[in-house]
């Protein structure tokens, strides 16, 4: 137990006036800092500090990972219980709890009565990077942490989310975090009547500081960078842009539709604010404007606009614009860094993460491209809110697919909150965090698709095919065409004796709720034959020599590459499920 008063400070002062015999407690993930911040609040506070773990080791005389090992999970949670209750009716103090401790719903009641929850808010990113750090965590120490990790998130999340306060623990000073504990609870206590709610802190008009987002770290060897999640982040473009490259100038590439819908003026005020020098090129929208007319228009716009290698492209838009901004900000000067600023669900969570760059061919679907990594990725999931529904859909396609290829938590947490995901809802954040966390994992293992990045494939061969055959056109969307592709594709891994029926069943239900096709023939208008769509997919960049190779799975989360499928039972399989 610690303490200390503060002098000199009235805002505090009459902070702890309004707080009374009440406990601060705080309540989050294993990592989130609580131990940590909880210290630096109570000495800004003048208040003892109290660790409740530190508490339950010391009557039990045992360490925390002892006490689970001897007395199993239940009874400690029962010990936990009675140690929470006790210190509650001893304040005022700041309290730290322990991951689990906030999920009692007896707890839960003592602290709405005894005190005032502050929940620490960090993403699944930082939380791993954290907790790597230490082995005294029992519920992480066997099989793969991140996993774990990862459904506790899950789990305990909207629980989390009663608490009475949010706040935002991500890898700043610790002394920052405490500041917007100690503003979140000003503002809450100077509410009457407010009730039981959450409150997230937001940042200053011209700060990022403080927004409720996440943040994933793409680790490749040197050349790391960020993608940050949440709302609000096309209007910070020239914030984290001086923040990134200090006197660049920036070309955005956008399409029409994104212009038409604000982001374009809302990018360019910002930039504007910033003092960054800019311009911008608007292409048309859809899949056919990945061509070499597009990559023209693009480069020699970017060539008149004298974006130097210095300088950035911004790639504002969803995948064809990320996919062709980039392929052309690679093929400029022999490459100027890209920015990708994505504004569709799909691009959030897969084509903006990852340095796949690209144009199609009347072949097939990106057979012309590069590599050709990101610097920074804005992910702002308010641009979203003005997609057609269909086009958020078929994103989706995507976030189940990180699911469906090795991730089976996620799915079975998707089966549950796909709904929120797709109508805005805070599982959004969650799920675009959880997707490009699945990526950047696999990214900076395999930059180059030469080993398990073919992974991230799963459904695309069949998909790529169906969208060539359908000429590249809004009768299909590639989200749409992924979703069909997957269906397929475990319906072929049966078919072959590699996962049960049950499975293609799940999958399949799954991805009708969402509002998905999953069948070739939901595809409107005509599609090429058999023969027709096997061309199409010798076409596909995953074949080798002539060889086809397919991404199928043993189960839901068990995807794996098969090299040398016979295209004979390709052909049989799709002649019999047409």
């Amino acid at each position: 137990m610690t303490t200390g008063r503060p002098h000199g400070q009235p805002a505090t002062d009459e902070l702890l006036a309004r707080l009374g015999a009440r406990t601060v407690v705080l309540v989050g993930m294993p990592g989130a800092g609580k131990s940590s911040v909880g210290r630096r609040l109570a000495k800004r506070l003048g208040l003892p500090f109290v660790d409740a773990d530190e508490e339950i080791e010391r009557a039990a005389c045992m360490s925390i990972p002892e006490i689970f090992a001897r007395r199993g999970e239940a009874e400690f949670r029962e010990g936990e219980k009675r140690v929470v209750a006790r210190l509650l009716q001893s304040g005022p103090m700041v309290l730290a709890t322990g991951g689990g401790a906030f999920m009692s719903a007896e707890t839960r009641a003592a602290v709405a009565e005894y005190g005032i929850s502050v929940w620490l808010r960090a993403d699944l990113h930082t939380l791993l990077r954290r907790v790597k750090k230490r082995n005294d965590r029992p519920l992480l120490a066997q099989g793969d942490p991140g996993a774990k990790l990862a459904a506790l998130l899950r789990q305990r999340g909207p629980t989390y989310a009663e608490a009475d306060v949010v706040v935002d623990s991500r890898d700043v000073a610790h002394d920052v975090v405490v500041d917007e504990v100690v503003a979140s609870l000003a503002r809450h206590l100077t509410l009457p009547d407010r009730g039981h709610s959450t409150m997230a802190v937001s940042p200053a008009p011209t700060s990022p500081a403080g927004a409720p987002r996440s943040a994933v770290r793409v680790d490749l060897a040197g050349r790391p960078y960020d993608i940050l999640i949440g709302p609000g982040l096309l209007a910070e473009t020239g914030i984290h842009i001086t923040a990134l490259r200090k006197g660049a100038r920036v070309a955005i590439v956008t399409d029409r539709n994104v212009a038409a819908a604000g982001h374009l003026a809302t990018v360019e005020a910002s930039l504007r604010e910033a003092g960054i020098e800019h311009t911008a090129i608007v292409v048309e929208p859809g899949e056919k404007t990945k061509c070499w007319a597009g990559l023209q228009q693009v480069v020699e716009g970017l060539i008149s606009a004298r974006i130097e290698r210095r300088d950035l492209v911004l790639a504002l838009g969803g995948g064809v614009v990320g996919d062709l901004a980039g392929f052309s900000a690679s093929v400029l000067r022999r490459g100027v860094d890209v920015v990708q600023a994505p504004t569709t669900l799909l691009s959030q969570v897969d084509s903006s993460v990852g340095g796949k760059t690209g144009i199609n061919s009347p072949q097939g679907k990106n057979l012309v491209g590069t590599f050709h990594q990101p610097v920074l990725v804005l992910a702002d999931t308010a641009a979203l809110d003005t997609l057609p529904v269909r086009e958020v859909r078929a994103g989706y396609a995507e976030v189940a697919k990180y699911g469906l290829l090795g991730d089976r938590t996620f799915f079975e947490w998707l089966e549950a909150h796909h709904a929120g995901v797709i109508s805005g809802g805070p599982e959004r954040i969650e799920a675009v965090a959880t997707s490009c966390l699945a990526k950047a994992a696999v990214v900076a293992r395999d930059e180059k698709e030469t080993g398990d990045r073919a992974l991230l494939n799963l459904g695309h061969t069949f998909g790529h095919a169906l969208e060539a055959g359908a000429g590249f056109s809004d009768r299909l969307l590639h989200g749409e065409g992924v979703a069909i592709g997957m269906a397929l594709a475990f319906a072929f891994s049966a078919k072959l004796g590699l996962c049960c029926g049950q499975d293609v069943t799940r999958v399949v239900h799954h991805l009708q709720a969402a509002g998905l096709p999953t069948r070739i023939a939901d595809v409107p208008g005509e599609l090429p034959d058999t023969d027709g769509l096997m061309t199409l997919i010798a076409q596909d960049k995953k074949v080798s020599r002539g060889a086809l190779t397919f991404i199928l799975a043993r189960g839901i989360g068990e995807a794996f590459v098969a090299k040398d499928v016979d295209p004979a039972q390709v052909r049989a399989f799709l002649a019999e499920v047409r």
